[in-house]
């Protein structure tokens, strides 16, 4: 049996297959959790030297309770699981898969932006209850040339603006850094974003600073015409006051691929408004970008366990 142990924390998928394949040919025994309470899993971590995690809270008490651990690698790309800020005060590692999944959320993104904005998530529901008239809904107006404002440029924001730019939309930015800039991208005050803007999208990791970044004073600035689509984190948009934007006229709707909670209570507003587009955090599927997401999650962390580094690592 192998001295390196390495802790799968949750399992979201059918099987481990991949995982246990990864560490069976690296010598590392699979260490896999049935349970993902803290107290569980700080049983488990006590004896492993490496976690990886889904969705499970891997805080500091899970990490303490790990003497040896030496990674914490996140299968996906956002960090709001993890108590990053205690594995930096360790010198513990945390890494994460950042480009498994671009064209994925990418490509949901737009697919947002059209149903929003050819109303065919209204033109279905109205048709299935034997509403069969293109009428019931304001104007349709010609995509092409409208403006989409994108609020975070990384690696997925990029890709919403490669392929917003091929369909021939007019592209606002808004970034921390406006000196860094994009080609195809006009970078704009986030306030002239919010105002110029046809549809919103949202591409940024949840922080303790941008929690509800968008609430009732960014709907009111923006124009009623105007949708908001979110495939980042549901902590970015404040649903009662998207619920009171709606009511009010102060936006034409929303696609939330992403909730908090998720899943949410689908029988209350935001969510059952006929205008709201609601998807279980599926925006990043695929059956190519899971296998990614598999791979180089358990590849992260064998890389620092049996190289001590890996190109992965987001905080030291």
């Amino acid at each position: 049996m192998s001295s390196l142990k390495l802790l799968l924390s949750d399992v979201a998928w059918p099987d481990t297959i991949i995982e246990q394949q990864l560490c069976d040919e690296a010598g590392v025994e699979l260490v896999i959790a049935s349970d993902s309470s803290e107290e569980s899993l700080s049983i488990l971590a006590n004896d492993c030297d490496g976690i990886i995690t889904c969705w499970a809270d891997i805080t500091e008490a899970v990490i303490a309770a790990s003497a040896k651990c030496k990674v914490v690698s996140r299968m996906g790309i956002g960090l709001d699981n993890i108590d990053v800020d205690y594995c930096t005060s360790q010198s513990i590692p945390v890494t994460n898969v950042p480009d498994y999944c671009l064209q994925e959320v990418a490509e949901h993104t737009l697919a947002s932006v059209y149903s929003l904005g050819r109303h065919i998530n209204t033109y279905n529901l109205n048709s299935k209850v034997g509403m069969y008239d293109r009428e019931v809904t304001p104007p349709l107006r010609r995509l092409k040339g409208q403006t989409i404002g994108i609020i975070g440029l990384g690696n997925i924001g990029k890709r919403v603006a490669e392929l917003a730019n091929a369909l021939s939309f007019r592209v606002l930015g808004f970034r921390q850094d406006m000196t860094k800039t994009v080609e195809g991208v006009e970078l704009v005050p986030f306030e002239d974003l919010i105002s110029q803007s046809d549809f919103i999208t949202l591409h940024l990791p949840l922080t303790d600073t941008n929690h509800h970044m968008i609430g009732a004073e960014q709907f009111q600035n923006m124009r009623s015409t105007a949708y908001l689509v979110n495939t980042a984190r549901g902590g970015l948009v404040d649903p009662t006051a998207l619920a009171t934007a709606l009511k009010a006229g102060e936006l034409a709707g929303a696609a939330l691929d992403v909730q908090d909670p998720e899943p949410p209570d689908l029988n209350t507003a935001p969510y059952n408004d006929p205008r709201v587009i609601v998807t279980p955090h599926a925006a990043f599927v695929s059956v190519e970008s899971l296998i990614e997401l598999r791979r180089n999650s358990v590849k992260n962390a064998l890389d620092v366990l049996l190289h001590g580094q890996s190109d992965q690592i987001v905080n030291l």
